[in-house]
């Protein structure tokens, strides 16, 4: 009798998560829509990096540096500005302050 009672209750342990899984679980929207923001911002600043070293190392002319960047920082800044609301675990430096600190002249000296 004592066998029977625990292979029943071993059977419904088992059987218990098997039941389960035809409920779907609630969709995390915030966290999808924080993640999907926090991806698309990485994705300009890093575009953003790119073209700019690009431009640096001579791949890319004064006039495309020019004609590229513009668009590409309205969009960086509109992300940065949609992203406002991210949880403070995924903020970074802001546009500003990224290329701030790029931008700022080294203490070494090029001969």
């Amino acid at each position: 009798m004592l066998g029977a009672l625990l292979a029943a209750a071993v059977v419904i342990f088992v059987a218990v998560p098997f039941l389960r899984a035809g409920e779907t679980p609630a969709p995390e929207e915030p966290a999808q829509d924080a993640l999907a923001a926090a991806e698309e911002r990485d994705r300009v600043l890093a575009e953003l990096k790119e073209l700019e070293f690009d431009h640096r190392t001579g791949k890319i002319t004064d006039e495309d540096y020019r004609a590229l960047v513009q668009p590409l920082r309205r969009r960086a800044a509109s992300t940065l500005a949609n992203g406002r609301s991210l949880p403070d675990e995924t903020a970074e430096p802001t546009l500003e302050q990224r290329f701030s600190e790029s931008s700022a002249p080294s203490s070494r000296r090029d001969r």
